[in-house]
């Protein structure tokens, strides 16, 4: 019998389905690629734009863009019947390999130029719609790089486990993480998940339920619920039978 998902959790997956499905349009808000093409032309482009709105939003909300909006997030969730065991956190690091060479190459490229002239968050994208290609480019090209992303990300979530791509090989992750770091450094307000310990069974249903394959229930007993790879999609809050974590806006580390 297929046990039947909380409501919060229902709503959730239906964000992540509907970001997925509008993935086509919204590919190039979120392209590396044209972020770099444009710094190297003097342009701040929308994916620069929607990053560094990201690293803001990050500062009071954490990765809650991955758990609830993100479309490679949904994509991935959705493969979970195909491989459900957790990634793992050997391949953590691969993505700041990617992210330091790529952030570096969008700083040079707009120092190389002179800073940025303009900006053009539509930038190579034709009527908005990122698979629409761009006029200089053709249109086979966006569908290429669109069922490539695709693949990337599926195909290591499916070899790997649960959300692995946003595990290793994400270049927006790492933006939000930073965020994260800095807001609990200083301390100030932000969305967290918080626990009520003394309540704990130890039955180990949140990290069963935790997409991203985290140790949960250890968590729950730490003196913060912390963690770099959390995406606060509340999912151990709502598998716990004792209602043992919930959301909480305030300070802490």
């Amino acid at each position: 019998m297929t046990k039947t998902l909380p409501a919060r959790q229902r709503w959730r997956r239906t964000l992540l389905l509907l970001s997925f499905l509008a993935f086509p349009i919204t590919m190039n808000y979120m392209s590396p690629y044209l972020s770099v093409d444009g710094s190297f032309n003097g342009v701040l482009t929308g994916s620069v734009v929607a990053f560094g709105t990201m690293f803001l939003g990050s500062l009071l909300l954490g990765r809650l863009w991955c758990g609830w909006a993100c479309p490679m997030a949904g994509l991935q969730e959705f493969a979970l019947p195909i491989n459900d065991r957790p990634a793992g956190p050997r391949a953590r690091f691969v993505k700041w390999f990617i992210w330091v060479p790529w952030l570096a190459a969008i700083v040079f490229g707009a120092l190389s130029v002179g800073g940025y002239r303009a900006v053009d968050f539509l930038y190579g994208t034709q009527g908005g719609i990122s698979v629409a290609g761009a006029p200089d480019r053709p249109i086979f090209i966006a569908y290429i790089i669109y069922f490539g992303v695709i693949a990337l990300f599926l195909g290591v979530a499916v070899s790997a486990g649960r959300r692995a791509g946003c595990q290793s090989i994400c270049w927006m992750a790492p933006f939000m993480i930073a965020g994260r770091w800095i807001r609990n450094r200083f301390g100030w307000p932000a969305l967290r998940l918080v626990s009520d310990s003394e309540k704990c069974r130890d039955c180990g249903s949140c990290s069963k339920a935790c997409p991203m394959g985290l140790d949960v229930e250890t968590l729950v007993h730490a003196p913060s619920m912390e963690s770099p790879e959390c995406v606060l999609c509340a999912s151990c809050a709502d598998a716990c039978p004792h209602r043992v974590i919930r959301y909480s806006f305030s300070a802490g580390k």
